[in-house]
């Protein structure tokens, strides 16, 4: 699968690093602090483990 980067989303996870978010996935809700955000993923801490999680399968996201 080809999926292509889109810078807006991006820049918009970008600015949200150090936040804590509540990310819908096509797997489910996910809650975390963003720690680093790349052009295809997004690396979340939840409580004492880590998740790579792909943009492409985030539906929607909202700050806590």
């Amino acid at each position: 699968m080809v999926s292509s980067v889109d810078p807006y989303v991006v820049e918009a996870l970008s600015r949200l690093i150090g936040r804590c978010v509540l990310f819908e996935t096509t797997r489910g809700a996910l809650e975390g602090t963003i720690i680093d955000v790349k052009p295809d993923h997004v690396l979340l801490q939840l409580h004492t483990r880590q998740a790579c999680v792909r943009i492409a399968e985030i539906v929607w996201t909202m700050p806590l």
